[in-house]
């Protein structure tokens, strides 16, 4: 017999049909599964059933109750973490390179997730739901580097209030392909479910969000460019999509780039460098830095030889 659990969700990337955010939030919730729970009235924001037509705001707290046929609950994984900064409110740990963020469909354990819940023995913000407990943004599966995690509600609901205020900075190192021509810009373009590909983003109209990414140039090499990202806003896959979008995919995205590995690499080149925050308790404010990993360094390296 299934059981009914409700999952407590902050938006922190409003703009769009509460269906749709619903539907991307939720792992293995189809769009049409999503309006079905809205009809039924499973869908609550302060206190009220939601019409499937509402359109999200930024720090919205929704209430969602779905039956569940299994426990959905994640488990507790002994992962070596490491962690970077932690206290009793906030966890920033430096993610490897391959590691998915939370349990879903072909993910079930394994994820940043089972390792928090194993690492802080269950001490973890419960406003992201079962399946993402704590967690207040993402990184892609093959993005390295920064990504925080709430310890409580209190400290979840801050830090996405800081997230919706784009009070928090979030900066990336990349290497694209091709040599850029500016020493920095601003990529201002609105990004959304690419028309055929499901799967993929791209800068489009319709159905899009609003999407910002700054950038400088920290070195050029024959054919490539090192680079650094800061997002403004945190959209799927935003780096990536708009880097693509001005001629210069991230090297080794296979998705958004060339259908072919390059420079030793079969997935994104793209590193989550350092974040800063206030803390959601006392306010101070926390600047983290992790540095490049392995796999950024060797491929630093051979250019710098082929550039010789």
């Amino acid at each position: 017999m299934s059981a009914s659990k409700s999952d407590k969700i902050v938006c922190d990337n409003g703009g769009e049909r509460v269906d749709v955010f619903l539907a991307a939030n939720f792992s293995g919730l189809s769009r049409s599964a999503a309006q079905k729970l809205l009809d039924n009235g499973r869908v609550l924001l302060n206190g009220s059933s939601v019409r499937k037509s509402h359109v999200t705001s930024d720090g919205e707290v929704f209430f969602v109750t779905i039956d569940s046929p299994e426990d959905p609950v994640a488990a507790p994984q002994d992962i070596p973490l490491d962690v970077v900064f932690e206290d009793c409110d906030v966890i920033v740990v430096n993610k490897p390179r391959g590691m998915v963020v939370h349990p879903a469909p072909g993910h079930p354990d394994g994820t940043l997730v089972n390792a928090l819940l194993s690492h802080c023995g269950g001490s973890l913000s419960g406003i992201g739901g079962v399946r993402r407990p704590g967690i207040v943004h993402r990184i892609d599966k093959n993005t390295s580097g920064l990504i925080m995690a709430a310890k409580n509600d209190r400290a979840h609901i801050a830090l996405a209030s800081q997230l919706a205020s784009r009070s928090i900075t979030r900066e990336y190192d990349t290497i694209v392909r091709g040599v850029m021509k500016l020493d920095c810009g601003t990529i201002d373009a609105p990004i959304g479910r690419h028309p055929v590909d499901r799967k993929r983003q791209a800068v489009t109209d319709r159905n899009s969000r609003h999407a910002v990414t700054h950038y400088e140039v920290i070195k050029r090499f024959r054919g490539y460019t090192y680079v650094r990202c800061q997002l403004e806003t945190g959209r799927t896959h935003q780096i990536r999509v708009h880097l693509a979008h001005i001629g210069y995919p991230v090297v080794g995205d296979i998705t958004y780039g060339r259908k072919k590995p390059e420079l030793g690499l079969s997935s994104q080149c793209l590193h989550a460098r350092c974040l800063k925050f206030f803390h959601p308790v006392t306010g101070e404010s926390v600047v983290l830095v992790a540095d490049l990993p392995e796999y950024f360094v060797k491929v630093l390296e051979k250019l710098e030889r082929l550039s010789e």
